[in-house]
């Protein structure tokens, strides 16, 4: 697959060849979707908890005699049928992480670059680099390229003028190339590859 290779200036760079191994294959739901439950999962916090009646700070003593008051049988206040009383089977702090074959997370990564392929929604631009770390002047360059929403790929070491003059403009995601993931690809609109990102993608996945 041949792709023209852009500036950040919109001018015409030469042309670049994509790996079909990579960029070229019948994109397969089920993988993306597996792997960014996966991703998801991992992110998911599980901090939340309550109280059980075990952790309640009242009284352990019995509420009232157990015969002779016509009432039900009961001990302490603390039982999750009383106000104020410890919640029964609520939730505790756990992970909800869940395990994902390290083969399947390469495949869906690959799929996922297709996909984008397919959608031709992959730039290559030469390098991403900025002189300034300035928003104003990156945003007239990205309105250049028609890009509102978009993530950048970079090479294993980002431009800190890029990185920085790219942080407040909304919908724009940069990452170093080890940082590439099959969930950042799908929320982005477009993908932008730096021509250093797609030899390191080639180069891992050959």
């Amino acid at each position: 697959m041949d792709l023209t290779v852009t500036t950040l200036e919109g001018k015409d760079a030469g042309k670049i060849s994509l790996s079909d191994a990579i960029f070229g294959l019948d994109p397969r739901q089920d993988l993306i979707q597996r792997t960014v439950r996966w991703q998801l999962a991992k992110k998911q916090q599980g901090g939340h908890k309550t109280l059980s009646r075990s952790q309640i700070a009242r009284t352990g003593a019995k509420m009232f005699k157990q015969k002779g008051t016509g009432r039900a049988r009961h001990h302490a206040a603390s039982a999750p049928q009383f106000r104020g009383g410890g919640r029964a089977h609520g939730p505790v702090v756990r992970s909800h992480e869940h395990d994902l074959p390290k083969k399947v997370r390469a495949l869906a990564l690959r799929h996922a670059l297709s996909a984008k392929a397919l959608a031709s929604d992959i730039i290559v631009v030469d390098n991403l680099s900025a002189a300034e770390a300035k928003t104003k002047g990156l945003t007239g360059s990205l309105s250049k390229l028609g890009l509102t929403n978009a993530l950048f790929i970079g090479g294993a070491e980002l431009d800190q003028n890029f990185r920085l003059a790219a942080k407040n403009i909304p919908n724009v995601d940069v990452l170093p190339v080890q940082g590439i993931n099959v969930y950042d690809i799908l929320r982005r609109g477009k993908l932008v590859l730096s021509k250093d990102a797609v030899a390191a993608l080639e180069e891992r996945f050959k």
